[in-house]
């Protein structure tokens, strides 16, 4: 019965090859279009495998058994092959290969439809981890320090620069890495990242810092609809105030809506749009050194990320950093950043002048897979500043201490 199966299946098979033969040298002698071509030979193959395989002429996956059979054959004698089907091959091989991305990128696809991190956003990570640092201790600190009234004051902790040689004492120290991606001692060279030179270069008369927003109706407890200086935008606007009035800097606060969409929120491309106005004003003010994307993060409705600086609740902050890699896909061609070792440097320098003046203020750095317009500028900073649950007052608290480490970073002092 096999054999007879076999005997058939190859009967039919060298039928085929004879009607494609012999169908192309009616053509050539009739001189039909290739789509006429295309007509005849699709229904010809289709009512053949109709008639002596009925069976097996359902798609799987996108591609039927005619161009299944056809691509076989095609793939062991190539001159048979129709251009047309050679196509349909590539599409297939392309079809599978973005199958492949989206089940990898399941997780994160995932991630985007919540409401408060759409659109390839940082993920509502739900933890609170402050490095090791004792809370108490960061508490006594602070406290310690808050009769001082100002934010100049003694470090109250200091790292070694030898600390830095040990790669695991880094990462349980200062990060947590996306399940998506991973960074290794090469990739993340901590001794060479501490020691960047990223002080400011450019004058104060013209444009040094731009703080934007791509999503910028993140909101708080306590916002008020309609009333965008409680929202982040308000945040950002506090924290360009603090940067100008008190240290002295040229800076640029751009407040377009990026996640609306037809009145609507919509944060599927506001990391697109993002990039497109703010490579555009970039583009008019090459001076500007530092860009800053203020968010805040989306956590469970029971978690409130806040510590005490100075005497004032405060929402804690957490730097994040895209590596344009994945674990499956390694580098991500088509979302290129040479500045992935200076983003590095700038949100670790940051880490570590707020674990030196205020211990209990940011969150680990937070490293995953993608790129998160990180690429615009060498010191390019995503910060997540508290969440949804803090009030607005703690919210405009953090930008106190942010705005002071940021500058003892670009001052190198």
């Amino acid at each position: 019965m096999k054999k007879k199966n076999t005997e058939r299946m190859v009967s039919i098979v060298l039928w085929m090859i004879m009607v494609i033969l012999g169908a192309d040298i009616v053509i050539k002698g009739l001189k039909l279009d290739e789509e006429t071509w295309g007509q005849m030979m699709r229904k010809v193959q289709q009512q053949t495998m109709e008639t002596y395989l009925p069976g097996v002429v359902e798609e799987q996956e996108g591609e039927t058994a005619v161009t299944w059979l056809l691509r076989r054959i095609g793939e062991q004698i190539p001159v048979f092959m129709p251009a047309e089907t050679k196509e349909q091959g590539m599409l297939l091989e392309d079809r599978k290969i973005s199958r492949k991305i989206a089940e990898e990128n399941s997780e994160f696809l995932e991630a985007k439809l919540l409401e408060e991190n759409q659109e390839a956003g940082p993920p509502e990570s739900g933890y609170e981890n402050t490095g090791g640092v004792d809370a108490q201790s960061s508490q006594a600190a602070t406290e310690e320090t808050a009769a001082a009234g100002t934010l100049e004051k003694a470090p109250v902790t200091d790292i070694p620069l030898e600390k830095f040689q040990d790669f695991n004492f880094v990462m349980s120290s200062f990060y947590t890495v996306d399940k998506t991606t991973s960074i290794n001692s090469e990739q993340l060279n901590a001794p060479e990242l501490v020691q960047m030179d990223l002080r400011m270069q450019t004058g104060r008369e013209q444009p040094q810092i731009l703080i934007y927003h791509s999503h910028s109706q993140e909101e708080f407890i306590d916002s008020v609809p309609g009333d965008p200086s409680t929202t982040i935008v308000g945040v950002g606007a506090y924290l360009t105030k603090l940067l100008r009035e008190s240290y002295g800097y040229n800076v640029l606060h751009v407040t377009d809506t990026f996640d609306i969409v037809d009145g609507k929120l919509d944060r599927n491309q506001a990391y697109t749009f993002a990039q497109e106005r703010i490579s555009q004003i970039l583009e008019e003010n090459p001076s500007v050194e530092v860009v800053i994307d203020l968010h805040r993060d989306g956590v469970p409705e029971g978690k409130r990320l806040v510590t005490n600086v100075n005497g004032k609740e405060t929402a804690k902050i957490m730097f994040f950093n895209g590596l344009s890699r994945t674990n499956k896909n390694g580098e991500i061609t088509y979302l290129p950043n040479p500045y992935i070792k200076e983003n590095l440097a700038f949100s670790l320098q940051m880490m570590l002048e707020s674990k030196k003046y205020y211990p209990d203020l940011a969150r680990t750095i937070y490293l995953r897979g993608y790129r998160y317009n990180l690429h615009l500028r060498p010191k390019t900073l995503l910060v997540e500043c508290g969440a949804q649950t803090n009030t607005v007052q703690e919210e405009m608290n953090a930008m106190e201490p942010l705005a002071d480490i940021l500058n003892k970073v670009l001052t190198g002092t």
